[in-house]
């Protein structure tokens, strides 16, 4: 199923090695700078139906409108190469944590994570049956999404990777979804707690000393919390230090704001070594208006001090078909101090329109 189809139902936004004088406050020193311009980007799931001639006429509309990159879900020659002709950068959208593949599944079960319980994502996946995340203090993980990313990178029609699902279990959900679920999460709940297993707990034992399980209450833990925003990092470093080699840029699509991704998914998207960011900032599933888009940017932008360039999160059908809303949505992003949006949903002449109005 596709990420963003899934979101809509589930109700949620779903990115240290350090190259020798290559340094940052986020780590890495990003390969592109902050755009002076605002540029947008978008988020595709491509249609292998599509022709060249079809695509040669709606990419060149997108460059017109001021979208500068497209995120495919898929890999896909023939769309790669025609967001190319048209001027537009063509990044491979990569599912990164969360991985259902049969075979590793089949072969590796002991890389998936486990939550307080003791349940695998292998076999016990939360909420929805596709929810197998990978445990990321495991290094034949880690290993093995360096492979992955090895792969992508070294096509030539490819210009970036961009990471999805990079984090961990969402241990609450909006509020909105309890009752669809039948849980009530104004607690962390151990089932939706992770990652418990062998080697989170063994890692963090040898540097604090202490296992988690013992813990009374390990969800009020500051440390094992930090160790846990410090395990996606790594994996995030390994990535971009494979990006960095291949002299491509790397970016991820991340919960809405630093605070609620650390407090939901256990991401610390500030401190990440990333060319940019794409808060997923749809305000309908958090039951917000069309205003806190401008505030969650401010945040966002304010946290960053600077490290790389914002580009906000915007998912279509939030808006219900309302153009001012939209555009209303669109310039709180860049009045706020985003580089541009990122954009998920059906982009009709009126979307596209909008997007070049604010476009530099």
């Amino acid at each position: 199923m596709n990420k963003r189809h899934f979101i809509k139902s589930l109700g949620l936004g779903s990115l240290a090695l350090m190259q020798p004088g290559l340094t940052s406050r986020a780590g890495i020193l990003p390969v592109t700078a902050a755009p002076e311009k605002v540029q947008h980007r978008v988020w595709i799931n491509p249609d292998h139906k599509d022709t060249a001639a079809e695509l040669k006429v709606r990419y060149r509309s997108y460059r017109q409108a001021g979208i500068g990159v497209i995120y495919f879900e898929e890999d896909s020659l023939l769309h790669f190469s025609a967001a190319k002709e048209a001027g537009i950068a063509a990044h491979r959208w990569f599912w990164t944590m969360n991985r259902g593949d049969k075979d590793l599944l089949a072969n590796h079960p002991e890389w998936y994570s486990e939550n307080r319980k003791g349940e695998s994502c292998a076999t016990n996946p939360p909420y929805v049956n596709y929810y197998r995340f990978l445990c990321p203090n495991k290094e034949a993980v880690v290993a093995h999404l360096r492979g992955q990313a090895e792969q992508i990178l070294s096509k030539d029609y490819v210009d970036g990777l961009h990471l999805d699902y990079i984090r961990f279990v969402d241990v609450v959900l909006p509020v909105n979804l309890w009752a669809q679920y039948g849980i009530d999460q104004s607690r962390e709940l151990p089932e939706y707690d992770f990652c418990y297993c062998n080697a989170c707990r063994t890692k963090y034992k040898a540097a604090y000393g202490t296992d988690p399980m013992d813990m009374a209450h390990p969800d009020q833990s500051p440390s094992w919390r930090k160790f846990r925003y410090d395990s996606i990092t790594h994996v995030v470093s390994n990535m971009a230090e494979v990006a960095r080699a291949h002299r491509k840029p790397i970016t991820a699509a991340v919960f809405p704001t630093p605070e609620i991704a650390k407090r939901i998914v256990r991401q610390d998207w500030v401190n990440w070594p990333l060319d940019a960011i794409c808060p997923m900032i749809y305000h309908g599933f958090y039951k917000e208006s069309v205003k806190w888009i401008g505030d969650a940017v401010a945040e966002g932008v304010h946290a960053l001090h600077g490290a790389f360039p914002l580009y906000a999160g915007l998912f279509l059908p939030d808006f219900k078909g309302d153009a001012a809303q939209i555009r209303e949505g669109v310039q709180l992003a860049v009045e706020n101090g985003a580089a541009g949006v990122s954009v998920f949903g059906s982009l009709t002449p009126e979307v596209l329109k909008i997007l070049q109005e604010t476009a530099g």
